[in-house]
């Protein structure tokens, strides 16, 4: 961690540009986006009937606008409301600095993290699952299930509703608790599923800093030397104390790796998709100025379904992927967002269209999935986390014109459901807790997709 930099962008929160909120996200979010998409003429480049274009000139054009939106908005510290902004060579020089490629973990489960191209067969990296909330009795079981899958490189989540019974509270002691508690929990079932040594992002269960000065960096915990620490953005273009705690606390403990990530919402102040996508690279370039990010990246989110599994957000989470790769060396870090639960064919569906998607526009690491939106306490199971790693690994090396049409078959499966997405069953009911064995159902939907996939020209084994 470079210290220098750290203090740096301490000064720019308490002496940047003072703005009111509201004036920020219209005057200053909104009018630039636009600003850029009509300067690169990018106004109805949306192509909904292939949404994995194979544009190199419009990917350029995006990563421009991008950049240059970059260095116009910056990002807005909540706590001071001051705007953190770079010049253009300062922005460069941080996009300079950040690896092209890394390792986390030990021994056999040691992880190589590196930079990926366009169509790019270097297998990429898949860490389960996203920090969705399960009961407390069966959170080991579900680690050691989830670490069991091959296909599964590290460990994000899950997250606790509970410690030791009683209510895991944001902002309270109880989450400056649960940031060891978690990791006690984690070792514990990666050490179940033989897995020891296997790298893992802190702290899934906190919301905010307290988890991570709870559990990061002191002996027993998460470590500095072998593990990933996750800071989030609270909103588009937005950040806080909390997240620049995070980052301070990476430093004083000598840790070395931050995932700097965030979303913007299609349909928010970005607008459409063209503008949601010129958004994605500017926060993803800010992200890692900010946050000296070992990997980073900003997905969108559609407001209309509280997704990204839809033609326009698929859409712009390729086009924006393909910028950031063909314009940077950065290890690339994305997310599919999927909102049908498990025991649904459309989750899989949902899946495979996400992971065809970033394996072919260059994203190296995805954490995943987004089982029922996460809206569902134990509504995540190991089976479709195995099924991503493995459409994930899949279709790399597959060219952006293989993976579009598989895509365009899948799409149709699930999109006019998006909406009214159904939330599925739970860990309990798909799977013999015991055992951790998904119930016979489950199983055959899984290997109905699957099939459905080989038959569509991903090269399942």
């Amino acid at each position: 961690m470079n210290l220098d930099r750290i203090l740096d962008v301490l000064r720019k929160a308490h002496e940047g540009p003072v703005f009111k909120e509201r004036d920020f996200n219209l005057n200053v979010v909104a009018a630039t986006i636009r600003d850029k998409v009509e300067k690169y003429e990018l106004t109805n480049t949306c192509d909904t009937d292939d949404p994995i274009g194979s544009n190199d000139d419009l990917a350029d054009r995006v990563y421009q606008a991008g950049f240059e939106a970059a260095v116009e908005i910056g990002l807005l510290c909540s706590d001071t409301n001051r705007a953190i902004r770079f010049t253009a060579d300062e922005l460069q020089a941080a996009l300079d600095e950040a690896p092209s490629e890394f390792w986390l973990g030990e021994g056999d489960n040691r992880v190589h993290f590196r930079h990926r191209d366009l169509d790019d067969p270097t297998s990429p990296v898949w860490t389960v699952p996203l920090s969705i909330a399960v009961s407390e009795d069966v959170f080991v079981p579900m680690v050691e299930g989830l670490a069991r899958i091959p296909v599964v490189d590290c460990l994000e989540g899950p997250s606790l509703e509970t410690v030791w019974g009683y209510p895991l509270r944001s902002g309270s002691p109880y989450e400056h608790l649960a940031g060891r508690y978690q990791a006690d929990l984690m070792y514990e079932g990666v050490r179940r599923a033989g897995r020891v040594g296997m790298p893992m992002d802190a702290v899934g269960s906190s919301t905010t800093h307290y988890g991570l000065l709870g559990g990061y960096g002191m002996e027993g915990g998460y470590r500095p030397k072998h593990d990933l620490v996750t800071i989030l953005s609270i909103a588009d273009f937005w950040t806080s104390y909390e997240s620049l705690f995070k980052l301070t606390q990476v430093h004083v403990t000598g840790g070395e790796f931050i995932s700097a990530s965030s979303w913007i919402m299609l349909g928010g102040y970005s607008g459409g998709p063209e503008g949601t996508a010129v958004a994605c690279v500017a926060y993803t370039l800010l992200m890692f100025a900010v946050f000296q990010g070992s990997r980073g990246g900003v997905p969108p989110f559609d407001l209309s379904y509280m997704g990204n599994s839809g033609r326009r957000a698929q859409w712009a989470l390729s086009v924006s992927n393909q910028a950031i790769t063909r314009n940077t060396h950065v290890v690339y870090h994305s997310i599919a967002n999927q909102v049908f639960g498990p025991g649904t064919k459309e989750l899989l569906y949902e899946t495979l269209v996400g992971m065809t998607n970033m394996a072919v526009t260059g994203v190296t690491n995805v954490v995943g999935t987004r089982s029922a939106g996460g809206r569902r306490t134990d509504h995540l199971t190991p089976l479709e986390h195995q099924f991503g790693g493995e459409v994930f690994k899949a279709a790399a090396g597959l060219s952006r014109e293989q993976g579009n049409e598989i895509v365009k078959r899948f799409i149709p499966a699930y999109e006019d459901g998006l909406p009214t997405a159904t939330d599925g069953r739970s860990f309990q009911e798909l799977y013999d807790v015991e055992k951790l064995e998904p119930i016979p159902e489950w199983r055959a939907m899984y290997e109905d997709v699957k099939a459905e996939a080989i038959d569509a020209g991903l090269p399942l084994a």
